[in-house]
């Protein structure tokens, strides 16, 4: 089994999923409830319930792992030289967490050095939760129980389904005619966004999942929960990398093809 620092990598997967359980079972009591919003500084939403639910997942790591580093969305950094370091979005998809929509998540991940080696993403509302673990495969628990994730086995970029987070508002002419070449070859243009969207493309119900922005704790989860799905997960440039500022997954077979397309 493989080991990080002082545990299997299995034993902190089972500490991210419960921690990000508990922190959805917190969102959902503002879920359809108009929560009230404050606009942050880079004019992004944020709730009370962000800001509970990093602060459950913060107390619990530092209860159980005080020497660890911490990096949220919402409170910043801790302890910036340790060498094991979480990652989280307390809500990822806050626009759809506002609106009611269901497709928001809770994200954890954990890094060891530049390295991402778990991921857990915790959909509160529709009771789904994807994990995996460096050498420990993905695993997808919803109704059907758990089992484990698997992306699909598309190998021709117009049989894929693509989804995009606000593909219309893609940052740089580049990068949105790279889109826009992109959705002209594929079957399916859907915008099932955020985290949901990777979800999809690790559980092999899309093949694409492109965002143009990303930070470091979006993207630190979705590394080894796509790779672990057979799939892969990159910035906008082909670097495997949580720092790139953007990033797109595929079932893997398709990830050069994409990669061409947009740039």
């Amino acid at each position: 089994m493989a080991k990080t620092n002082s545990l299997p990598l299995q034993e902190y997967a089972e500490f991210a999923e419960a921690a990000a359980r508990a922190a959805g079972e917190l969102t959902l009591r503002y879920y359809q409830k108009s929560p009230e919003v404050e606009i942050k500084a880079d004019r992004s939403p944020v709730t009370v319930a962000d800001h509970e639910s990093e602060k459950l997942l913060r107390s619990r790591i530092e209860e159980r792992f005080p020497d660890h580093g911490i990096l949220g969305e919402e409170f910043g950094l801790a302890r910036p030289e340790a060498m094991m370091r979480w990652l989280l979005d307390p809500i990822d998809g806050t626009q759809s967490f506002i609106r009611g929509v269901p497709l928001y998540g809770v994200m954890v991940g954990l890094v060891e050095g530049n390295d991402p080696v778990l991921g857990v993403v915790h959909f509160p509302a529709l009771g789904e939760t994807v994990t995996a673990w460096r050498g420990g495969g993905c695993w997808w628990t919803g109704r059907a129980g758990r089992a484990r994730a698997r992306v699909s086995e598309v190998s021709r970029i117009e049989d894929a389904v693509l989804l995009g987070t606000d593909p219309l508002d893609l940052n740089s002419g580049a990068k949105r005619a790279g889109y826009l070449r992109l959705r002209e070859r594929v079957k399916l243009e859907r915008g099932w966004g955020d985290c949901y969207g990777y979800l999809l493309v690790a559980t092999g119900r899309a093949e694409i999942m492109m965002d143009p922005q990303l930070k470091e704790w979006d993207a630190a989860p979705l590394i080894p929960i796509l790779e672990e799905a057979g799939g892969k997960f990159t910035d906008w440039r082909g670097n495997r990398t949580i720092s790139g500022g953007d990033g797109f997954a595929t079932n893997g077979a398709l990830h050069k093809e994409v990669l061409k397309a947009i740039n």
